[in-house]
């Protein structure tokens, strides 16, 4: 196979279109095999995406996966014409196309440098061939060859010499072209359907010579001998239409010839009707400027500027390198930060400067709805991450002998693409976990009154600044008795027995190492699944909880930020510090009036009573050292800050005001000293150029339970 730069933009075009056509087939193919049925609208487009494949592959000169998509576009020519045959090899056929998908998967896995090697696709093929045989009634491997469309043959056509441009002209607006693709292009007749489908966004009526060069590869003899023929009608300018045919890729010369050298090639006149009226020039006034035309109807009187497609669908949407979004992400937190330096520069303190303010308002505005367009950019629907989930549910239940299915709600739901792509490690080890360790098998259901078939469900909804995500199941629960074991014997206790929550117990299966299966099999057992999914979620600035009910269900829910970049955050001063605390883990913010709202405990630890119920308390200049003249309770601010489930109180000199601030990550020499441990999670840029440390909830909190 051809090896390209994976840096390469046309590689990355090929990789990623690959990538979403292979995902739309698992798509139909797991609908499809739950209905043991392949509708002829599937069979369509299957045909097409392994139709586009296979061109693509071709064009790039990878021919191990065209060989590939080529054999699967064998077995679907035949279901497309008589989809009757599918039940001739509907044992077999669902098992064999998702071969052939991971086949794919796995080289363009293997082209982008990856872990996965190049594997051999001849088995996969001579299976395909031998449904093909099967369905053709043959006793022997090889597939029967399509039959070619009608109005085309395999033998060559006699040469037809080309016309100068200056004796070629347009019948009625008809223009007609001959096309020569480049030696060694390989693959013309996917070539020249390629070019058809580039043209139809640009003309009204379309067509060639042969009609259906993508219907049979015998066909890529006659048009390398005698050339493609175009015949086509446009309300642009012809001039811009051959510029697209010109362009496009592997196209060596495109020249202008006579409707009798297109018709002497193979294709139809026109009907002699059609050029009789001689009033349709007449009434043109501007015929020595456009090609004259009969009167076209509304759709076709396009008042886009020539170099426009009339349909102009296509040229709404454009593939962005991510290295690209990262890049312009990193300069709107570098306008952030420069705004908030211009707008607290210390020259301006004192003055009175009223058009100043007015523009820094203008300028916050702006930069405010420039940040919306570009966080927007980034936000990717998670519709694509939990439709992934039901391959992986279909292979689990294959292997063990087990019947799942899987709902999904909210999949419109968005959140940035850096959160998204991490996303999809912890799904597969949630969803790996429900189906092989809570889903009982169908003898084990129905013995407990459930349905024979387990249910596994994945929603999402955005709720304030966070999106929260739950992934649930209707099998056995979580049994606390048998946690509590597994923890006792691993030593994984810090404190009593009696002490420990259901929901603690429960986060026992987050530890690393930790698994209640005896034995290790290819989905469980090792102890890595559940504590990945945690360190994963934490990472993006997410948290975990769990909650379950034994013989009755899981629930697993996630609750992670819109975005990491920027964020609001509150700025409070301990001493001369200053730190930076999210938004949105700030429940309020209360002053200390009362000597019965503080209590000591005998460890020494101290609570603060708010609304009838207790909170711990750390007082930040104790856990950082920091000296302060505010050490008393009733003369500095206690912030309430609740992070998941857990809540508890912080004690600092005040609170200076929000800011909108640029998230850093710590130097990595730091990363020695346990900082994030700490509970800090980065650092940011303050206007007059003082760097703040940003506060990190979840960290506090695990600080405040040791």
């Amino acid at each position: 196979m051809s090896t390209i730069d994976p840096n390469m933009e046309l590689m990355a075009g090929f990789i990623e279109e690959n990538t979403l056509l292979l995902d739309t087939l698992d798509e139909i193919m797991i609908e499809s095999e739950k209905s043991k049925n392949i509708s002829e609208k599937n069979i369509s487009e299957i045909f097409r995406i392994m139709h586009t494949i296979k061109g693509n592959s071709g064009m790039m000169g990878f021919e191990t996966l065209a060989n590939m998509a080529h054999s699967v576009e064998d077995v679907f020519f035949i279901f497309r014409e008589d989809p009757s045959k599918l039940n001739i090899v509907q044992d077999s056929i669902f098992d064999l196309l998702f071969q052939a998908s991971d086949f794919i998967k796995n080289e363009m896995d293997a082209l982008q440098g990856g872990d996965a090697e190049h594997q051999d696709p001849q088995p996969i093929i001579d299976q395909l061939h031998k449904q093909v045989a099967r369905m053709n009634g043959e006793s022997g491997a090889g597939a029967k060859e399509p039959a070619p469309a009608a109005g085309t043959s395999n033998a060559p056509a006699a040469p037809v010499p080309s016309a100068p441009d200056s004796l070629a002209h347009s019948v009625n607006g008809y223009y007609h072209v001959q096309v020569f693709f480049e030696e060694e292009s390989r693959m013309e007749n996917l070539r020249a359907y390629m070019l058809l489908s580039q043209l139809k966004d640009w003309c009204e009526n379309l067509e060639s010579v042969p009609q259906s060069p993508e219907s049979d590869s015998g066909l890529t003899a006659q048009i390398v001998q005698n050339g493609f023929y175009i015949r086509f009608k446009t309300a642009s300018s012809s001039e811009d239409v051959m510029e697209v045919i010109r362009n496009t890729v592997e196209v060596k010369t495109a020249s202008m010839i006579s409707e009798q050298e297109y018709v002497a090639a193979g294709g139809t006149p026109l009907p002699v009707q059609a050029e009789e009226p001689p009033a349709v020039e007449a009434r043109a006034p501007q015929a020595d400027t456009a090609p004259s035309t009969p009167a076209p109807a509304p759709a076709a009187a396009s008042s886009a500027p020539s170099n426009t497609a009339p349909k102009g669908v296509k040229q709404n949407l454009i593939s962005v390198n991510q290295i690209k979004l990262d890049h312009l992400m990193d300069l709107m937190g570098e306008i952030v930060t420069a705004e908030s330096i211009v707008a607290s520069n210390p020259d301006l303190k004192g003055l009175t400067l009223d058009n100043f303010n007015k523009s820094m308002r203008e300028l916050r505005k702006l930069t405010d709805e420039l940040q919306d367009v570009v966080m927007s950019i980034r936000m990717v629907p998670l519709s694509g991450t939990f439709q992934k989930m039901n391959r992986i549910i279909r292979d689990m239940c294959k292997k063990l002998d087990k019947n799942v299915n899987l709902e999904t709600f909210g999949g419109e739901t968005e959140v940035d693409k850096t959160i998204n792509d991490s996303l999809a490690d912890p799904f597969m080890h949630m969803i790996r976990n429900s189906v092989d360790h809570a889903i009982e098998s169908p003898e084990e259901r129905r013995a407990l009154g459930k349905p024979e078939a387990g249910k596994v469900t994945l929603s999402a909804q955005n709720i304030g600044g966070d999106i929260v995500i739950t992934v649930s199941d209707d099998g056995c629960g979580l049994d606390p008795v048998k946690l509590m074991n597994k923890a006792r014997n691993q030593g994984l206790l810090t404190k009593p027995e009696s002490e420990y929550t259901e929901k603690e117990i429960y986060n026992f299966i987050m530890q690393a190492g930790f698994s209640t299966n005896t034995q290790v099999t290819e989905y469980s057992g090792r102890g890595v699944g559940m504590d990945v999914v945690r360190k994963n979620i934490e990472k993006v600035g997410g948290t975990i909880s769990i909650d379950s009910k034994l013989h009755v269900g899981t629930t697993f829910t996630i609750k992670i930020p819109l975005t990491l970049a920027i964020i609001d955050g509150m700025e409070i001063s301990v001493g001369n510090i200053i730190f930076t605390l999210p938004i949105n883990s700030i429940e309020r913010s209360i002053k200390i009036t009362s000597n019965d709202q503080l209590i000591h405990n005998t460890d020494g630890t101290e609570m603060i009573m708010l609304y009838g119920q207790c909170y711990p308390l750390i007082r930040l200049h104790e856990l950082y050292g920091i000296e302060t003249s505010v050490t008393n309770i009733f003369d500095g601010i206690v912030i309430l800050i609740e992070y998941g489930e857990k809540e508890c109180c912080i004690f600092a000199d005040e609170l200076l005001g929000e800011q909108q601030v640029v998230v850093k990550p710590f130097p990595v020499f730091l990363n020695k000293y346990d900082i994030k441990g700490y509970g800090l999670s980065g650092c940011t840029i303050l206007g007059d150029g003082n760097i703040s440390l940003i506060m990190d909830a979840n960290s506090l909190l695990h600080l405040n339970e040791r």
